[in-house]
């Protein structure tokens, strides 16, 4: 496939962590840290951390994004948040098939398809996520389980959007798929989505990798040509290690 410039992405999801005094002090420091960052970084935090997160970092090039929701724009739907309410909340982007939404509410791939298709109707990109479980990876159906999850999940056509690559073997296990294996499964993943959009829309698309990130990795992962960035758990709570992240990768 033609090789193209990608600008990198780094993304740090806090998942269910932390309160608002914790991001406050966080947003404080971060920018500082990645000022010289060669790419774009996104911080995910929990719902009730939105509007602090984003007037904590209003101001910086830093963004601001949802970790789930729903794809109806408004209704009876207790406990979830629309795309319209993660903007009025100043997000830009979205997680979209999170693993440990598919593992804990078993959301399906036509679900992320529809969840990512209202992420763009509102104006935010989505970042659609995909990734094998240890056993189908042992098993010998680690791509096929890839392309299913990422045909199902683009079913209808998201533009524009970002890809996450999380191999579940690899989240909150301390395992991380070695830089030889990761940019395989990138590569397979850049040419199964030329099947889907076309070459040259493949081509440029941003593909992170999601599993076990830290300052020692980091470098060694984002060095293979296939892979444009990460999203990363854990090491994302300390503005420290995940501004380590970054510059590891070229400031």
């Amino acid at each position: 496939m033609t090789s193209i410039s990608r600008r990198p992405l780094f993304g740090g999801n806090w998942k269910m962590h932390k309160v608002a005094a914790e991001a406050e002090a966080y947003c404080r420091e971060l920018p500082g840290l990645v000022s010289d960052a060669l790419g774009e970084v996104v911080i995910f935090p929990s719902p009730t951390l939105l509007p602090t997160t984003s007037a904590g970092l209003a101001g910086s090039p830093i963004a601001v994004g949802g970790q789930d929701l729903h794809p109806e724009p408004a209704g009876a739907h207790t406990g979830d948040v629309s795309a319209t309410q993660l903007v009025d909340a100043g997000c830009s982007w979205v997680l979209c098939g999170h693993s440990e939404r598919r593992r804990d509410h078993g959301e399906t791939d036509a679900q992320v398809a529809a969840k990512a298709q209202a992420a763009v109707a509102a104006g935010l990109t989505p970042l659609i996520c995909i990734g094998e479980s240890e056993g189908e990876r042992e098993s010998g159906r680690a791509l096929e389980v890839l392309e299913r999850q990422l045909s199902g999940s683009l079913a209808e056509r998201p533009e524009p959007f970002a890809l996450a690559y999380e191999p579940v073997w690899a989240i909150g296990t301390g395992k991380t798929a070695t830089p030889e294996i990761a940019q395989e499964t990138h590569a397979f993943l850049r040419e199964a989505l030329a099947d889907l959009i076309g070459e040259p829309a493949a081509a440029s698309k941003r593909i992170l990798y999601g599993g076990s990130v830290n300052p020692k990795n980091a470098a060694s992962l984002f060095a293979k040509p296939d892979i444009d960035g990460f999203l990363v758990g854990g090491a994302s709570l300390d503005p420290s290690q995940f501004s380590a992240i970054i510059r590891s990768c070229g400031s």
